[in-house]
């Protein structure tokens, strides 16, 4: 069995001739930061290549959701999640007469994931805080200011070759993950092409800094007016965002004149006496995906796998969902519990829900971006009668279960009800009272009414230890926290007890990355369901 071993402390920007690591990744993003994180609190060895010497300043992504936010919990930032973050409020798509078509509002209060469903980010203080825990932990090494030029999958190890401005750099890892974008060096390696799903625009996106503090009401709004389909949100830490579509007969260099953005944004009260611009660029919005992401000790993640409109709020979220999927996947083949077959599952468990998030991304799109308006009235006319339907309209992105990959199935081979996201609550243990996650542990959580110490052989017990499984029996809310065993947890907010009852089970199995492996509906069936995790991983 491959034991973890610390590769030296990282630095902020280590120059050697040649390093060895159990992962490379290519590209210092969110994603490629929480992929690190993720591996190096198992104690592998992270190698993070990137071809800028500095932190990108400027913000790209301007909001997450809950999960995500237990992602970044899970990489170290939780305790500063919410001073980083700011509330999202309302979220509000009006027509070209300024008359609300639907809205919905972001509580800032935690939802399903123990976190909010949406929270405000300034893209250049999270990355700092993630590679200011990256630079705590001695087991990563950075590569900053490092440009990789060739790979090579020798078929037991891949090595590296990166030019950098001080000297070259020569690394070797049992894997390679590229995080490196929508231009992927590491794809074009493995002879990955996009699937073009045949949306794209070119908008104009102008970052604004007030020079006095402005509220506005809604917070975020998508302007529907087929004459200038535009957006508007906030991005954190006193930023705005505008966005306008580029029209037909309109040139990008036309949009990109300083002096065409003052007037696009003169109508909403945004002048040189009041504002300054600190980025513009013109983008292209598209949805594509890899057909491939995985070729042999090669693999992909974040926009290098996928590429979506931003309308939804998803694209930097579906890359952190890639990570905490493929850090556990990963950890499991550097121990020798699985075979790399493992890794096929990547691809199929994430590349279904990207695909839905996609679409939804897509469809939430092309109600933004019409631009015929004898179609708009229609489209207006539609959502406005909506308004006074019980259920209204519900575009806010939710999770997908897993429809494949390592999840329980039935007795012929059809998945069962599982696949699931798991919620987050608050527990009590002793005088701890927090968050379950924080309380518990993090990994694989074997969450039951029954005392798995008695329920379980010894069998079962000794392969989830192996796994790193934290066993949880959860107790009515009102027992004394202080008489629960070292097992067990009290179910504060009267959450963990009704979500099992209403599957009507008695345990649930979790993996790593907050997803539901399967369910037990009795005693007799939680060995069972152990057992079929155990017959899921791929032997060596």
């Amino acid at each position: 069995m491959t034991s973890p071993q610390p590769a030296g402390p990282a630095a902020a920007d280590t120059t050697p001739e040649s390093v060895a690591a159990d992962v490379a990744v290519v590209g210092c993003g969110p994603v490629g930061l929480v992929l690190s994180i993720l591996l190096a609190h198992k104690g592998w060895r992270v190698v993070i290549l990137e071809k800028y010497r500095g932190q990108y300043p400027f913000p790209r992504v301007v909001a997450f959701d809950g999960e995500t936010a237990r992602s970044f919990a899970s990489a170290g930032i939780g305790a500063d999640l919410m001073e980083l973050g700011e509330p999202l409020g309302q979220y509000m798509f009006q027509n070209a007469e300024g008359r609300e078509l639907f809205s919905f509002e972001a509580p800032y209060e935690p939802g399903r994931d123990g976190w909010p469903i949406a929270t405000v980010m300034h893209q250049p203080t999270f990355e700092r805080a993630l590679r200011e825990h990256v630079a705590s932990l001695p087991n990563i090494t950075t590569l900053f200011g490092h440009k990789v030029e060739t790979i090579a999958d020798h078929g037991s190890h891949v090595s590296l070759t990166a030019s950098g401005s001080d000297v070259a750099g020569d690394v070797t890892a049992s894997w390679v993950v590229g995080c490196d974008g929508a231009n992927s060096f590491v794809r074009d390696v493995m002879g990955t092409r996009m699937i073009d799903l045949d949306f794209k625009h070119d908008w104009l996106l102008v970052d604004v800094v007030f020079h006095e503090k402005r509220a506005f009401r809604p917070n975020d709004v998508q302007v529907c007016d087929p004459a200038r389909p535009t957006t508007i949100v906030a991005s954190g830490r006193g930023h705005r965002r505008w966005e306008f579509m580029r029209l037909p007969g309109e040139s990008i260099e036309e949009m990109s004149t300083v002096e065409r953005m003052w007037e696009l944004l003169a109508p909403y009260d945004v002048t040189p006496a009041n504002a300054d611009l600190t980025r513009n660029i013109v983008y292209t919005f598209q949805a594509a995906m890899a057909d491939k992401w995985r070729n042999g000790r090669l693999l992909l993640a974040g926009d290098s796998a996928h590429l979506m409109p931003p309308f939804a709020g998803q694209g930097m979220c579906s890359g952190i969902r890639d990570a905490t999927n493929l850090a556990w996947k990963l950890d499991l083949v550097l121990r020798d519990m699985a075979s790399d077959a493992l890794l096929d599952a990547y691809q199929a468990e994430r590349a279904l829900q990207v695909r839905h998030t996609i679409e939804m991304s897509i469809e939430v799109g092309k109600i933004v971006s019409e631009l015929d308006p004898v179609a708009a009235a229609r489209r207006d006319a539609f959502l406005i009668a909506m308004q006074s339907k019980p259920e209204g309209v519900d575009l806010a992105p939710s999770a997908y279960a897993l429809e494949d990959g390592v999840v329980r199935c039935g007795a012929d081979g059809i998945l069962l009800p599982d696949g699931e996201l798991s919620p987050q609550g608050v527990v009590a243990r002793g005088a701890v009272r927090d968050r379950f996650d924080d309380v518990v542990g993090r990994g694989w959580q074997l969450i039951t009414t029954l005392d798995p110490y008695e329920a379980l052989g010894e069998d079962e017990l000794e392969f989830l230890k192996t796994l790193g499984t934290h066993l949880v029996r959860v107790m009515p809310a009102g027992i004394p926290p202080k008489i629960a065993r070292a097992h067990e947890v009290v179910d504060v907010e009267r959450l963990y007890l009704p979500w099992l009852a209403g599957h009507r089970k008695v345990a649930a199995l979790v993996r790593p990355d907050y997803y539901v492996f399967g369910f037990a509906k009795d005693r007799a069936d939680l060995p069972a369901l152990v057992n079929e995790l155990r017959g899921q991983l791929p032997l060596l």
